[in-house]
């Protein structure tokens, strides 16, 4: 079972973090949704709380949503994915359609994206555990790969003391290692999803272009999509607040 965090009553409302992120980058804003909503905001496989496996696919990760939801007996749930997690959303409703009401993904589209997490992965490679790094260490060496202090920032909240003077990362390095293609994955081109769709992209992103337009129209024909102005691809956490006025006049 994934781990969650849950708040608020009303419909149900999940919430999808992104690739090496985890429920807790939602917190600010899952507290202002639970005043409308009842909120599940998950950590995916090998993220976060979450169970760690070697086997990494949307298919994989968008069944584990649907199994959450049939343990707590969720229906006609609103959903919102970013970015990895934007992908599972799809991925889902694509799948269990009968399970999602509205759809709201979040600077990500379902075309192929080439692997570009490698230097990302090669600085948490570099971490060195078995040497009782510090948090400063950790992040000393990261610095090396990572010049961006704002992506390093993100990366470092998945420090946790596994044991006391043991710092480990909460995710399950091996397993992107081993699966790094799969993030990039496109959505199948029979995948379609015919409710209500909101993307919201980032105006200093490229992850949505004018060009996919017409793919994202392919795989769902009731989308519009939005764009938030000056920021890039982690949009909710540089502008929450219009995130949130589109994401709430966009569910009621």
């Amino acid at each position: 079972m994934l781990f969650s965090k849950i708040e608020g009553s009303g419909q149900p409302l999940l919430i999808l973090h992104g690739f090496l992120g985890m429920s807790d980058n939602w917190k600010s804003l899952a507290t202002q949704f639970a005043a409308h909503f009842q909120v599940h905001t998950l950590d995916l496989r090998n993220h976060g709380r979450s169970l760690h496996s070697s086997e990494f696919s949307y298919a994989i990760m968008a069944q584990d949503v649907f199994e959450y939801c049939q343990a707590h007996e969720l229906s006609s749930i609103f959903i919102i994915g970013h970015s990895m997690g934007g992908k599972v959303a799809m991925t889902l409703a694509t799948t269990q359609p009968q399970l999602i009401s509205k759809l709201i993904v979040a600077d990500i589209g379902p075309k192929l994206y080439p692997q570009h997490h490698q230097l990302i992965l090669a600085g948490l490679n570099a971490v060195d555990f078995s040497k009782k790094p510090t948090r400063n260490d950790a992040e000393t060496i990261l610095e090396k790969f990572i010049p961006d202090f704002g992506t390093r920032q993100f990366l470092l909240k998945n420090l946790y003391w596994k044991e006391p003077g043991q710092l480990a990362f909460r995710f399950n390095l091996e397993a992107f290692n081993q699966n790094l293609d799969q993030i990039g994955q496109p959505l199948p081109e029979n995948a379609i999803f015919t409710q209500p769709t909101l993307f919201i992209r980032g105006g200093d992103s490229n992850y949505i272009l004018d060009t996919d337009f017409s793919t994202i129209e392919h795989h769902f024909p009731m989308a519009t999509v939005e764009t938030i102005p000056k920021v890039g691809h982690w949009l909710h956490a540089e502008n929450p607040a219009m995130f949130y006025d589109k994401v709430i006049s966009f569910l009621e």
